[in-house]
């Protein structure tokens, strides 16, 4: 990867690290729709969401303006779907058209990194007294088990370190707070020493419990259970070390999602699926083009092209599609005009995202922009109507609320809908 010195450099921009504080969980409630619900115990449901981070171009991406002003040098190309056209940046995934679900007419409302992330993860503009948990939380939340030997919220990260967070739950606990991992990997030092018997550790760690139990009597806190949570997630983790080691996959297949961090991440990101995770979150960075827009876009959706056709042929040849919502998102677009130094700014009122897998019906373009990419002109919606669908396309019912404190919570923006254009 190039450094990221072409970007804003705003502090949100770059990795954040979550403080620890928040509420006791919830019970799931009936989240499930009765018509799905025998199929969500058969067939678990799980959320995969590609987080293009810096603010990818619609232009050269899902919604291409050829022959325009504003659209830049790169031609549009014929996809698997007649009459669908994406940027020629994407050739693998063209061929995948029929398979994605493109919504072109997206309106975030803010052009800022931090804000608009948090917009698009928890489908809600930010509001005052309260912060709504991010979609890995709430997927954790409904669509996760028990059983499950790993945490069910999960983000890889480009770089930085690993650890453990418990912000982005909010008031639906620590249970569901995001494990991130940086480069792909766990959490330094949470594997057992060498030297240290499994014996020695197993008497330590009965100690430590103990200890423990007798602090959480009288002193027990939302910090302490957030630290517990913490460890406890910590354990699973260690439990399951083996998942975390891409080079048990078939080399050729290894050679399909590429052999750079993206494709790696890719990767790990199928096998924790696979493994029984909830939801995982893959990060790709810096799409934060203000000047060589072209050349870096060139660069980055080279990256991400081919692994992600390889993503998706390799989640439907286990028969995982069919049970997994694919997500493709950022925080913002980029702006139609290109600046002074051939690059495009933040751009928030009109641009894409696609998804896939699950309940998404492939194939579909809902809404449109002008011809220059200015404006939606056709089926505006906002994040919030992202969110609805989906819940709705992993059999939720996405009009419930959550019980914070006694107080009813509405799980997606009550104000918005599901795009059923785009649900099959």
């Amino acid at each position: 990867m190039l450094p990221c010195n072409y970007a804003c450099n705003t502090a949100s921009h770059f990795s954040r690290r979550a403080f620890l504080g928040s509420t006791a969980a919830l019970g799931l409630g009936g989240f499930a729709n009765p018509a799905s619900a025998a199929e969500l115990k058969k067939s678990q449901k799980r959320v995969m969401v590609i987080f293009l981070s810096g603010g990818v171009s619609q232009l050269e991406t899902w919604d291409p303006k050829p022959n325009t002003d504003t659209g830049g040098p790169f031609k549009a190309i014929q996809t698997s779907v007649t009459g669908t056209r994406i940027s020629e940046l994407l050739p693998h995934t063209a061929k995948q058209a029929h398979r994605l679900a493109i919504v072109r007419s997206l309106n975030s409302i803010s052009d800022d990194h931090g804000v608009g992330e948090k917009i698009m993860l928890t489908g809600r503009k930010m509001e005052p007294g309260i912060n709504y948990p991010h979609i890995g939380a709430v997927s954790a939340k409904l669509l996760g088990s028990n059983e499950s030997a790993l945490p069910g919220h999960i983000q890889i990260l480009p770089k930085g370190g690993s650890g453990f967070n418990s912000s982005d739950a909010t008031f639906l606990g620590p249970k569901f707070a995001s494990v991130s991992l940086g480069d792909g990997k766990p959490p330094a030092d949470i594997f057992r020493p060498k030297d240290l018997a499994a014996d020695t550790d197993a008497e330590r760690e009965a100690f430590r419990q103990k200890l423990n139990d007798r602090f959480a009597k009288s002193r027990k806190s939302a910090a302490t259970e957030a630290y517990t949570e913490s460890y406890t997630q910590a354990e699973r983790v260690v439990k399951q070390a083996e998942v975390f080691d891409v080079e048990k996959e078939n080399p050729k297949l290894a050679d399909r999602y590429g052999r750079h961090d993206f494709g790696r991440h890719l990767l790990l990101a199928r096998r924790l699926l696979e493994a029984g995770v909830t939801y995982v979150k893959v990060s790709h960075s810096n799409y934060d083009t203000h000047h060589e827009n072209f050349d870096f876009h060139i660069e980055q959706l080279g990256e991400f092209d081919r692994p992600f056709a390889a993503l998706l042929d390799d989640l439907a040849d286990r028969g995982m599609l069919e049970s997994t919502l694919v997500v493709v998102m950022s925080e913002m677009g980029r702006t139609p005009r290109i600046n002074d130094r051939y690059g495009r700014d933040h751009w928030s009122k009109a641009w894409s995202v696609c998804m896939a897998g699950a309940g998404i019906k492939g194939g579909v373009v809902v809404g449109k922009t002008n011809a220059t990419g200015t404006a939606v002109t056709d089926r505006e919606v906002y994040s919030g109507h992202l969110f609805h669908t989906y819940l709705r396309a992993v059999g939720l019912d996405s009009t419930k609320n959550f019980y914070p404190n006694e107080r009813p919570v509405p799980v997606a923006d009550p104000k918005t809908a599901a795009i059923e254009e785009a649900l099959a």
